[in-house]
């Protein structure tokens, strides 16, 4: 499973002059309250919106992703 780095993105937004969620909307075309929803951490985006984000930042889509265990999918093997 692969998570959002929201302060690698937010390091990145700002080196583009992009300091606010507002900003990182109006650059990406993510819809404004997602953008917020997203930086603030309280969700991840969707891959056609991490796309988005990846290439208004000129980025590999790896370079903002982490790699994190999904806790669910270890469980469900441990019990087969």
């Amino acid at each position: 499973m692969y998570r959002l780095n929201v302060q690698k993105l937010q390091d990145i937004a700002r080196t583009h002059g992009d300091h606010t969620p507002y900003a990182v909307a109006k650059r990406t075309g993510i819809n404004t309250s997602s953008t917020y929803r997203i930086l603030a951490g309280q969700t991840q985006p969707d891959l056609i919106s991490a796309l988005r984000l990846a290439q208004a930042y000129d980025l590999d889509i790896r370079t903002v992703m982490d790699r994190v265990d999904d806790e669910e999918d270890e469980l469900a093997g441990a019990a087969a």
